[in-house]
């Protein structure tokens, strides 16, 4: 949840963790087989699909998606974070991140934190809320809370704006520099 404090947005999450282990590469997150679209509700019904095949049935809007090391490994697809958002997920937490999905998951606007305590320390059916702007995930479960490096400010911006197209927009329009039509 992003919301309003102060002028701005706040990035905000509480949900119910889904746990998956180390390596989990895009060709696992959205299958060949399923990238013949680039429209976001197909491919979050496919999402994790091939690793399992319920997941999509078994999100809510909000939950939280806790991996192992090298999570996004494997090719440069760019769908896989976005059928990860489609789904519903707020955040991914884990434990590493492969840079080319970390960078693709910033550029939509997807919250990524790693945060290897908590990876290790967390199930799933676990309960989260995750201050992004503090650095801060408290565990609702176990009561115990974890502090993750933040990215830097002009990332978290990007996040806290949607995405790297809307940033780009938003800088423009501060600046009063027309916003190109296609």
């Amino acid at each position: 949840m992003r919301k309003e404090k102060g002028g701005k947005m706040e990035i905000k999450f509480k949900g119910q963790v889904h746990k998956y282990g180390d390596n989990i590469n895009t060709d696992v997150i959205i299958p060949t087989r399923y990238c013949t679209t680039i429209e976001p509700s197909e491919l979050a019904v496919y999402c994790l699909h091939d690793l399992d095949a319920a997941f999509a049935q078994r999100l809510n809007p909000g939950d939280i998606l806790v991996a192992g090391y090298n999570f996004g490994c494997g090719s440069s697809r760019e769908v896989a974070p976005l059928a990860i958002q489609a789904s519903g997920i707020s955040c991914i937490i884990a434990a590493s991140f492969a840079r080319i999905f970390y960078r693709n998951a910033i550029n939509i606007g997807l919250p990524i934190i790693e945060c290897p305590r908590l990876v290790h320390e967390t199930s799933n059916g676990h309960w989260l809320e995750i201050n992004f702007d503090k650095s801060c995930i408290y565990s609702i479960t176990t009561g115990e809370s974890y502090s993750f490096q933040t990215a830097g400010a002009e990332i978290q911006e990007i996040i806290r704006s949607g995405g790297l197209i809307n940033y780009i927009k938003k800088t423009l329009e501060k600046k009063r520099i027309p916003i190109p039509r296609v």
